[in-house]
């Protein structure tokens, strides 16, 4: 059996499933759109790229980014009222295949929880199977750090998200969609990994998985048949 074949037979028999939310359920960065909405957009871009360029942990980096623009709990309440998820192509339907098919189906992000809400919503995914970041604010509603005891707040954290899930359910087959390393990162504990770049391709990625797709068509093909 090729690698993409056992890869495609964990996917028909998994247990659980993860998916990525920025540039995978979704089609653009949450942190990235909500900077633009606070008029950072730019500044915050050009953060992430230095940040990236010099191994900055992930912690590390999204503290910068925050205390660049410190997002108020008003001003992340009207973003979320005033900009609709766009959806991937394809995405609801997957979930609901899996769903149907009696997998259970997680939203594990480095995004944030409030942002990515609305999102699992929109696909059917219960708000307790989302695992994500947490903003904290003031009595005044003024940011003050986010929530440094939340798993994806740090590097590896989608890797420690997908043991909890399997200490806790007892899974067997888990497999970890998305679109970057931290996804990739999270196989194993998880089974299987695919790669997605419907929304963006990454080489690295794409280098690292065994499958990798560009379509959700290309994922529910296989659990329709």
């Amino acid at each position: 059996m090729s690698d993409q074949a056992e890869v495609r037979q964990i996917w028909r028999t998994a247990d659980a499933v993860c998916f990525d939310v920025d540039s995978t359920v979704i089609t653009e960065e949450g942190l990235d759109e909500l900077a633009n909405y606070c008029g950072v957009g730019d500044r915050v871009a050009q953060l992430t790229k230095e940040a990236m360029g010099n191994g900055m942990s992930f912690r590390e980096a999204l503290t910068l980014r925050l205390d660049l623009f410190k997002p108020s709990l008003q001003i992340v309440q009207k973003f979320v009222q005033e900009h609709p998820p766009q959806l991937t192509p394809g995405v609801k339907e997957v979930i609901s295949l899996l769903q149907k098919r009696g997998t259970a189906v997680y939203l594990v992000s480095g995004g944030f929880f409030r942002i990515i809400e609305p999102i699992a919503q929109l696909v059917g995914v219960p708000v307790e199977n989302i695992f994500a970041n947490k903003l904290l604010f003031n009595e005044h509603g003024e940011y003050e750090m986010f929530d440094k005891d939340q798993p994806t707040s740090a590097s590896g954290g989608k890797a420690r998200v997908v043991q909890l899930l399997k200490d806790t359910h007892g899974y067997k087959r888990v497999v970890v969609i998305g679109d970057g390393l931290t996804d990739a990162e999270a196989c194993p504990p998880a089974e299987a990994f695919i790669g997605f770049g419907g929304n963006v391709r990454r080489q690295s990625v794409q280098d690292k998985a065994k499958w990798f797709v560009t379509s959700f068509t290309e994922l529910a093909e296989p659990l329709q048949s």
